[in-house]
This record gives C-alpha cells, structure tokens and sequence, in this order.
C-alpha cells in the first residue's frame, strides 16, 4: 500500500486492522485493481494502477523468487555445515553480503579480478575478519588474460566475447573495453583460501558470466573436497563460446553433484526463455558427514 501512495501520491490511510482507505490525488483517474499473490486464499494483496500491472508483478515474482532461492541456500548451508564459500566472481560483494544477510557466518574467499568492482569488493569486506578477498580470477591455469568489462557496476564482465543475442539482449555488451588479468587455477589457490580452516567443508560459487566450467576444471582433483557448488546456466547463451545447461550439468554430475535446486536469473520477454538459471548442486552423501567447525 505504502508503495502505491509514494509512487504514484495516492492518499493512503489504515483504517482498522488489514483494511485501508485508498484515496487519488486531484486530477488522477486511474482505475485500481486488487491483485492476489501468494497461495493464502485471503491474501496478501496488491493493489496496483492498471496500467502499471504487469511491470509490478513482474518485479514481485523476481522478489519472490529470490526468496526462494535465499531460503534454499540458507537450508543447504544449515544442513551441510558448510563453514567455507568459494565466491567466484564476486564483483562488488553482493552474493557474501547476501550470505551474511543469512546468518552464515563462516569463512568467506570471494574472487574478483576486475580494477573497479575490486575496489567495492575490499570496502565491503574490510570489517569483516572472516571474508577474504583474492584479486584474480579462476580458470584452467595459471596465468594473465584479456577480460571484457562491461560498463556501470561490471556485472556482466567476461573472459568471452558476447554472442550476437548477448548483443541484441542487452547494450552494455556492446560496449566493453578490455583489461589484463590474473588468472589462477582453484587448486593452486584452495589451501591458502581455507589456510588454517578446520575440517573445511565447502561450498563453490561459480557466477564467471560464461566462464564456470573452466573455473571449475582448474580444481582438478581438488573437486573432491567440494561439497556443495552453485553456478549459471545457460539456456540462452549470451557469450560466445559459452557452454549451454545440459553441458554444465553432465560435467557437474560426473564430478559426483546432483541437483538441489534451479531459480531462474533473467528471462527474455519476447519469446518467453528463461535465458540463465542459478544450479544448486550438492553431493548426496555430504549431509550426513556434517560436522560444525
């Protein structure tokens, strides 16, 4: 109810209990409508302009998918007593902030390569004693590299080049520059990223725009010591050269994880794809070994 008021100035007053008096400012005649959501068959409601519909459920389903998928990654690190995150790709922190946001309260290696989004990843993490910041980024050797960055926050940064729907989809992806990396391989980095770490148990976050398998390959025999992992899939590839979910998946399964959950990232409206799901992936066996550290 707030929102419409401070959106649109609607007059908007609680008169008792759940009801609400909803009143137009002078000169607005947009008719209302009370919209259902949720599986309650008395609520909760939205009450939102007509006109304004459909861009105000779409922003609730993302909400509400979100959700979802926090409640899950809080269920999977609860259950496995993950007590170490791998965040791969970490750009400007968000995903640790979100972990924390969840109680985790672990040990937390995020990598980032990238100058800009590298210097908002150390601002956030500079209180934090257990999250670590590690300024390269994760691939099949070691080494240096040319990484496309993207304009704004670099969320879309990527060791590939964009693909002709990447192009079209969003324009940020016509307009990179390129920057030198470091490049390091997982299992020439693990021991220092869980140095001192006790009975480390330990969950891989892989979110490289395009890049995952082959951050996850340079764990080489080190894969055996993850037990759960959460990566990007591709429906719709937006790089070129980026492996699509069915790869992804058979390369994960093979490597002993079966899936937990999918959420979708983004979609593409017109025709209808999901073009990226987020994979939660963990070994079958893993929980019932849990001990906290």
């Amino acid at each position: 109810m707030r929102s419409l008021a401070d959106r649109a100035g609607y007059d908007v007053q609680r008169v008792r209990g759940g009801a609400w008096l909803v009143q137009q400012p002078p000169g607005k005649n947009h008719p209302l409508t009370l919209q259902h959501v949720g599986s309650s068959k008395t609520g909760p409601f939205l009450l939102v302009e007509d006109d304004g519909t459909s861009g105000l459920q779409r922003r609730h389903r993302q909400a509400l998918n979100n959700h979802l998928a926090d409640e899950h990654l809080a269920w999977v690190l609860q259950k496995l007593a993950i007590n170490c995150v791998l965040d791969v790709g970490a750009n400007q922190g968000q995903f640790a902030r979100r972990l924390r946001q969840l109680g985790f309260t672990g040990r937390i290696a995020s990598f980032e390569p990238v100058s800009h989004p590298l210097k908002g990843l150390r601002l956030a993490a500079e209180s934090d004693p257990r999250w670590f910041v590690h300024p390269c980024a994760l691939g099949e050797s070691d080494g240096t590299a040319e990484i496309n960055v993207a304009p704004g926050k670099g969320t879309m940064s990527s060791m590939l080049g964009p693909s002709e729907f990447g192009r079209e989809w969003n324009l940020k992806l016509r307009d990179t520059h390129t920057e030198t990396i470091e490049v390091r391989r997982l299992d020439s980095v693990l021991d220092e990223a869980i140095d001192d770490l006790r009975n480390p148990r330990i969950l891989l976050k892989l979110d490289t725009q395009g890049y995952d398998l082959p951050a996850f390959r340079g764990a080489g025999k080190r894969q055996a010591d993850l037990l759960a992992l959460q990566s990007e899939v591709a429906c719709v590839p937006i790089y070129a050269g980026m492996p699509r979910l069915p790869e992804q998946i058979s390369e994960y399964e093979s490597a002993g994880f079966e899936v937990s959950a999918m959420f979708p990232v983004t979609r593409h409206r017109k025709s209808m794809r999901v073009i990226e799901f987020d994979v939660l992936m963990v070994r079958p066996d893993a929980s019932g070994a849990a001990t906290r550290d």
